[in-house]
């Protein structure tokens, strides 16, 4: 396991088993093409103390161009941080489309936005700060959302992964997009119990493995696991 180029501990931003090959997919493809407002927006999260938190920039690049694969206009967002991906959703959808953005904390969400602001995008951003769960709930209520969704992004605690999908399921519209990140959760989700692993990776990666059978057992929907970031799931309604 100690060959040159391994990560030493589960918790890297990057799947891919060479830090080398990594860095040539975003030398020679990602940072050549990134909008000078995303640069940004990564510079100044970089600062930030929870700095792991962020969206690696290829999965950024990879959130922006699946979006306009789809054609999505009408997205929501879980958990939002300093807005890495958000800026990457607001970029990729029309003049009028909209994110319905919440997270738990607006101040992280007020360092990114100013680059957002600069980008020219933050009127298609709707913020909402709180638990995401009785957003939902109302939504649900009001019946006028079910499907109304072409596009739903969750980067968020991953506990509740499987309470949101319950409820992501009858908003999201038939044929549309639900992406749940962090579903390799850094490799932890093969790690052996006595690797080194951080107490936060080592709490969630149960959530996660439980969430990954619940998603590949779910007949409402396709999905396809990607290694992007620290693993990403794409899960297509399909009923």
């Amino acid at each position: 396991q100690s060959q040159a180029g391994r990560h030493q501990e589960v918790g890297h931003k990057s799947l891919l088993q060479s830090d080398a090959l990594y860095q040539y997919i975003l030398e020679t493809s990602v940072y050549p093409r990134e909008p000078e407002c995303m640069k940004e927006l990564r510079e100044v999260t970089a600062k930030h103390p929870w700095n792991i938190m962020t969206t690696s920039a290829d999965e950024g690049q990879f959130l922006n161009m699946l979006l306009k694969l789809v054609n999505a206009k009408n997205t929501m967002e879980i958990g939002v941080y300093t807005g890495y991906s958000l800026l990457a959703t607001a970029l990729a959808i029309p003049e009028d489309g909209k994110i319905l953005a919440m997270d738990i904390n607006r101040e992280n969400y007020e360092l990114g936005l100013p680059v957002i602001q600069k980008a020219g995008v933050a009127h298609k951003i709707d913020f909402k700060e709180g638990p995401a769960l009785p957003v939902l709930d109302q939504m649900i209520e009001d019946g006028k959302y079910h499907g109304s969704f072409d596009f739903i992004f969750v980067d968020a605690d991953k506990d509740n992964y499987i309470n949101y999908h319950k409820r992501l399921i009858e908003l999201v519209k038939v044929g549309g997009l639900i992406g749940y990140d962090s579903t390799l959760w850094n490799g932890s989700v093969v790690a052996p119990p006595d690797a080194p692993m951080r107490k936060y990776v080592r709490y969630y990666r149960d959530f996660v493995l439980e969430l990954n059978k619940a998603l590949a057992a779910d007949p409402r929907i396709e999905i396809c696991m990607l290694p992007v970031g620290d693993g990403i799931t794409l899960c297509r309604r399909i009923q």
